[in-house]
């Protein structure tokens, strides 16, 4: 028998598994991240949570064209957990090639960020994120935060309530919580529900969570 027969099917097997719970049209996206590692460790939240894909806006072009370069980085793959492997990623070099492309192909985009200042802002908890089909999340760099330029051209600003004398998160953490909610709810929406708009009702809605076998 081969070696790999196993190892393969048991892939097969779980690529089958996760396939309904994933987040359709959900896309996180990172602005300038600084660091390298922490791209691999939202990579990890991405995967792990069932987000569809993630966009990197690299102004420094500090990253490769070929993403293939960047997911051999040990780096990267270490960080992530190997989530780069099974994650779709695509860099651009600017925040408005960025929101261009989203918007050509029908996204509506939200940022995150503790403090906004003329801009529709809500708490996570208070917002409902299954009202547009094709959603972007944007987060901001560790240092630097949301552009103003993305703040601009989005619909809204979202924050996490902060509770302590440090009103920030690194950009792990506070992707993972904020992607979190992200997911949940779309993944409720998806199991309910056949087509946008509230539509196709499910007369027996679909898992929402995979039971690990006993």
């Amino acid at each position: 028998m081969d070696e790999n027969a196993k190892p393969r099917a048991s892939v097969r097997k779980r690529a089958a598994e996760i396939k309904p719970f994933r987040c359709k049209n959900l896309i996180a996206v990172l602005e300038n991240p600084a660091d390298v590692k922490n791209i691999g460790t939202v990579i990890r939240n991405v995967n792990a949570l069932g987000v569809e894909k993630v966009y990197v806006v690299d102004t420094r072009r500090a990253l490769p064209d070929d993403w293939q370069v960047l997911r051999e980085q040990r780096s990267v793959s270490k960080t992530s957990v190997s989530a780069v492997k099974w994650t779709f990623v695509k860099r651009f070099d600017s925040t408005d090639d960025c929101f261009d492309y989203l918007e050509q192909n029908k996204f509506v985009s939200i940022v995150t960020s503790p403090h906004v200042k003329g801009k529709e802002s809500i708490f996570l908890h208070e917002g409902d994120y299954t009202v547009h089909h094709k959603l972007a999340v944007w987060f901001g760099s560790e240092s630097m935060g949301i552009s103003e330029r993305a703040v601009e051209r989005s619909s809204m600003c979202v924050s996490i309530p902060m509770f302590g004398m440090v009103e920030s998160l690194n950009l792990g953490t506070s992707s993972g919580i904020v992607l979190y909610e992200v997911a949940k709810q779309r993944r409720d929406y998806q199991s309910r529900y056949k087509w946008r708009g509230r539509k196709g009702e499910r007369e027996t809605p679909l898992p929402t969570v995979i039971v690990p076998e006993s």
